[in-house]
């Protein structure tokens, strides 16, 4: 596998809205990246709650885990979770494979941002799961940088793209929560 550049990411792998990584005074920065892309975060969250007192189960998830909030910024709770989506809509071209990583900036803060690898031919926009990791409460920003996505081009096209196998996330829009597709019989 090698890795795209940033002359790569601007001709094969579709961002919208995309941005051009230049230095903005006062945010977390965001946009094209040497090998990458530094992605944002959008205005609304689901933040988990125990006051229902459900059990995280995935594959019987209840939406009743989370409190909704929309705004500017976002309050996580010490030790707790929340979900987030990007701003941009991504379309991974069939021999690339995305790895998202969390920005220094979030990780010095005790903030991690985890995501699954974007497979080839994988659409829509990224649920981004944000831990805080710390004692204390921790401040996200909306349309600001929170992670950076790293594309690798494989040496071959790969046999089955995530859209062959129409994967379950695919065109997600929207914070997507867990899913597990019931066995056929």
């Amino acid at each position: 596998m090698g890795v795209l550049s940033d002359r790569d990411i601007v001709d094969e792998v579709k961002i919208e809205p995309f941005e051009k990584g230049v230095h903005r005074p006062g945010k977390i920065s965001y946009g094209v990246s040497s090998y990458g892309y530094d992605v944002r975060v959008g205005r609304e969250f689901k933040i988990f709650t125990n006051v229902h007192n459900v059990v995280v189960d995935p594959k019987n998830f209840s939406a009743s885990s989370f409190v909704d909030h929309v705004g500017d910024e976002c309050i996580i709770p010490p030790n707790s979770f929340a979900l987030a989506e990007t701003m941009e809509y991504f379309e991974i071209p069939r021999d690339v494979l995305a790895i998202c990583v969390g920005k220094s900036t979030y990780a010095r803060c005790g903030i991690i941002v985890n995501v699954t690898p974007l497979e080839p031919e994988w659409r829509g926009r990224v649920t981004l799961e944000i831990s805080n990791t710390t004692p204390l409460p921790a401040k996200i920003y909306s349309n600001e940088g929170i992670a950076q996505l790293i594309f690798l081009r494989g040496e071959s096209v790969c046999e089955v793209s995530y859209a062959d196998k129409r994967g379950k996330y695919q065109d997600q829009r929207g914070i997507t929560l867990p899913k597990v597709v019931a066995a056929s019989s």
